[in-house]
């Protein structure tokens, strides 16, 4: 479980709540269920209307990395390559298809097989980079969805606010509408602006650096294939992969 993501999580929160509270305030003037509704509402119907179905339901898929990130291990990636050239020094590159009909990751296992017919480096090098970017851009894309929520949802707690507004206005001669509406109008700024500063925003982010670190990860394999199929020394492959490491 990625631990900074939670403690950033209720940091933010305590300190908004923490906030109001030292300023005399109570948390149950935040909580505002109409304000709630506009800013969620608009904020995800916006979002929809511009998101193609495929992009959006990977947006969801991908939104427990935030506290469970997949495992990325640079350094078990290059004991994996290593061992792999060794294999392949001693049996051959068919030494390795038993390994290729193990290996769990598929990017590796489609690398493992392309070793394992005899294709040319130049041909293993197309074909793992057109993979390689392919996934690298769907996430991405994935990502950007939680970053468009934080383009939008100020702007609808704006409209939530002077909806609020409206309603106070239209009821001056009647005080006892003006305070539901005056909250409407600032809870929903509040909400807007909390919404996309200390949630999508950051998970945006987050989705963005975990798939480049992803990808940072399958350039290694590529790498490291590549220079198997090449002939390269085990321990000159091990060399050069420490390269990727920070």
């Amino acid at each position: 479980m990625d631990v900074l993501s939670l403690i950033g999580l209720v940091l933010a929160f305590v300190a908004i709540v923490g906030g109001n509270f030292l300023e005399g305030g109570h948390i149950s003037g935040l909580l505002n269920g109409p304000a709630a509704l506009i800013v969620l509402g608009g904020t995800m119907g916006a979002v929809l209307l511009q998101t193609p179905m495929a992009v959006f339901m990977r947006a969801m898929s991908i939104i427990g990395w935030i506290f469970f990130p997949p495992r990325i291990d640079m350094m078990r990636g290059i004991s994996l390559v290593t061992g792999w050239s060794n294999t392949a020094r001693k049996e051959g590159l068919l030494g390795l298809e038993p390994v290729a009909e193990t290996e769990l990751d598929p990017y590796a296992r489609k690398g493992l097989q392309l070793l394992v017919d005899g294709a040319e480096p130049e041909v293993i090098r197309s074909i793992l980079e057109v993979d390689m970017y392919t996934q690298e851009a769907r996430d991405i894309r994935a990502a950007k969805v939680y970053e468009s929520m934080g383009g939008y949802s100020p702007t609808i707690g704006i409209i939530g606010a002077v909806m609020g507004l409206i309603h106070v206005m239209g009821n001056l001669a009647d005080p006892s509408q003006l305070g539901s509406g005056i909250a409407v109008a600032f809870v929903a700024t509040i909400y807007g602006v909390a919404f996309a500063n200390l949630l999508v925003l950051p998970i945006g982010a987050k989705l963005k650096s975990i798939v480049q670190k992803q990808t940072t990860y399958r350039e290694l394999l590529l790498e490291g294939i590549l220079s198997i199929a090449e002939g390269e020394n085990p321990r000159s492959i091990e060399m050069k992969l420490q390269g990727f490491i920070d």
